[in-house]
């Protein structure tokens, strides 16, 4: 594969792992920000709505910095400790009765743990060729 399609189709990738978390902020959190908190408090989450503040900043930082390919490895290490925090307090399939409601919910814990496996790509292996990162590689040479 060429220089570009490779890096055109993880550009791609990036901008397409990247709309769920910021849609999640953009479209949920920050505008229903305090049906969110009271949401997070039922659930047992300690100082909701800081730890909303926080999980809003890192989805958009982290979204971003995907986005562009810039500082990718610490946007992805954001996004991966939402993730962690967010399936460990809502994603708890294990602790439901109701057939439906673990079905559910373990749908959304193997989304998220596939989620946190490309957040590991990424912070492994950088980027890709299309980013911000990788032209600050090449201007270093």
């Amino acid at each position: 594969m060429n220089h570009l399609l490779s890096g055109a189709g993880t550009l791609l990738a990036r901008i397409m792992i990247s709309t769920i978390f910021l849609m999640s902020a953009v479209g949920n959190k920050i505008p229903k920000f305090n049906d969110v908190a009271g949401y997070m408090a039922s659930e047992g989450v300690p100082l909701p709505k800081l730890m909303l503040a926080g999980a809003i900043v890192f989805l958009i930082a982290g979204s971003i910095s995907l986005i562009l390919g810039y500082k990718a490895r610490i946007g992805a290490t954001l996004l991966l400790i939402f993730l962690i925090l967010a399936t460990w307090f809502f994603h708890d399939f294990w602790t439901f009765e109701d057939a439906t409601v673990k079905q559910q919910q373990m749908i959304h814990f193997m989304k998220n743990l596939a989620l946190m496996g490309t957040m590991l790509f990424i912070i492994n292996n950088g980027a890709g060729k299309l980013s911000l990162d990788n032209r600050q590689t090449i201007k270093e040479s």
